[in-house]
């Protein structure tokens, strides 16, 4: 069998970086690129078993999960959670570049998100597949039908929008509003429960109750769900917004730790190259699995 050095030598520098990483954070660091869809959770559970199967002192309890998705289904962003919190007890995102729609949920579900000034998240809207097998923008499509049945009700209604509102298929909508609340039922589950667990008192420094978590969970996660706000499926939302303004999260910028960044800019420049090279769709990378 023939050998490929130069394959050989990109592994190798691509494990090598990634060790440095590791080093540094002292902890797994599991690298995701491409869409989530449903073979996913599958995927990403047989990675991080692979490094569960490890000796018990290359294991660690924390994780580091660097993450670049244009975003996909919202059902297995649920199950990628169960894996993650099964065998970690702090689960903490980088996103060197953007993290859209089931991304930002996924990130929603960490103790700590870290970003830098260049980073993107984008609006919480999740992407169903209709009956032709394309992924949709479940809350645009759901806010068409509403603007048109709204002119319904005014009676401005077109005959061309009438048509297509007759044919709308009741079943397709109804999975669209099943995909919107379950997304905003996890961000705000996932933001009271791993976010805000050191949110412990206020200002004034009177305590923190669950009640004010959870409310404070919904009022982020209406705030990203509005999408007559922020106008796009991809609009990217950066640093500076995530912790500004409504939503006021608290966001690690990894910029201002200069080896850090350093390590994971250099990483991450050589994964998409990699992915580049190999035309890629989805690439997972771990120490144990390339």
């Amino acid at each position: 069998m023939l050998k490929r050095p130069i394959e050989d030598a990109s592994r190798n520098e691509l494990m090598r970086l990634l060790g440095n990483l590791e080093n540094y954070l002292e902890a797994d660091v599991i690298s995701y690129y491409g869409e989530i869809i449903n073979d996913s959770a599958s995927n990403l559970k047989f990675v991080i078993e692979k490094l569960q199967e490890e000796k018990d002192e290359c294991r660690h309890n924390k994780l580091y999960f660097i993450l670049t998705t244009p975003g996909g289904s919202v059902l297995p962003v649920e199950r990628m959670v169960t894996v993650m919190r099964h065998y970690y007890d702090y689960v903490c995102f980088i996103v060197p570049d953007y993290a859209y729609s089931a991304g930002t949920i996924l990130c929603m579900s960490g103790d700590d998100i870290y970003m830098n000034y260049y980073s993107a998240l984008g609006p919480i809207d999740p992407q169903v597949q209709n009956k032709e097998g394309n992924l949709v923008a479940a809350l645009g499509y759901l806010d068409k039908v509403e603007e048109m049945i709204e002119k319904s009700r005014n009676k401005t209604l077109t005959s061309a929008e009438f048509l297509i509102l007759k044919d709308i298929d009741l079943g397709e909508i109804r999975s669209y509003e099943q995909a919107r609340n379950l997304t905003i039922d996890l961000l705000e589950k996932w933001l009271a429960v791993y976010k805000f667990k050191n949110w412990t008192t206020h200002k004034d420094g009177s305590p923190v109750t669950v009640d004010e978590k959870k409310e404070r969970a919904k009022e982020i996660g209406q705030s990203l769900s509005d999408s007559n706000y922020w106008k796009s499926h991809g609009r990217p939302i950066t640093i500076n917004e995530l912790t500004s303004g409504n939503l006021r999260l608290k966001i690690e910028d990894y910029g201002n730790v200069q080896e850090l960044a350093s390590l994971v800019d250099r990483y991450y420049e050589y994964v998409m190259e990699y992915i580049l090279t190999h035309n890629y769709r989805i690439f997972i990378h771990s120490r144990s699995f390339l």
